[in-house]
């Protein structure tokens, strides 16, 4: 794979644009405030778990769709659905324990797939973009918790 190290503008507009449910609903869940949502029975911090695991489903997509295309042998799609896994299940536990545990999962995550860029699967720039996103969106869990 070609080492692209530029971030193609619409991938990092889309990244940023996908960190304002992050931090939009951590500081509805911190201020007390909820938009509304009440009124149809949620909470800034429900929508906030349910919008974490769903991105952390998305992280495990990102190494099985690199396996799947540049020939990642098969520890990549086991450890693919581990975020996955882990994220589902933090919908199961108990305030604080939910946030805290998706928080760290995104946070690790980012960490775990450096791997990605260096083995050649993914370009160069989805790894330092991926620390980025992960971080803001790790850090927002942490704090809503």
């Amino acid at each position: 794979m070609a080492r692209v190290t530029t971030v193609p503008p619409v991938a990092l507009i889309l990244g940023i644009a996908g960190l304002i449910p992050f931090l939009g609903f951590a500081f509805l869940s911190v201020s007390g405030g909820d938009a509304g949502l009440g009124t149809i029975g949620l909470s800034p911090r429900t929508v906030l778990s349910t919008y974490g695991a769903v991105i952390a489903s998305f992280l495990g997509g990102i190494r099985w769709g690199a396996a799947a295309a540049r020939g990642g042998g098969g520890a990549d799609y086991a450890i693919a659905i581990v975020p996955s896994l882990l994220a589902w299940t933090a919908l199961a536990v108990p305030a604080p324990w939910d946030l805290r545990m998706l928080g760290c999962l995104v946070l690790a995550w980012g960490l775990v797939d450096q791997d990605l860029p260096r083995r050649g699967l993914v370009p160069v720039w989805l790894g330092r973009l991926r620390l980025g996103l992960s971080a803001v969106a790790g850090l927002s869990l942490l704090i809503a918790a």
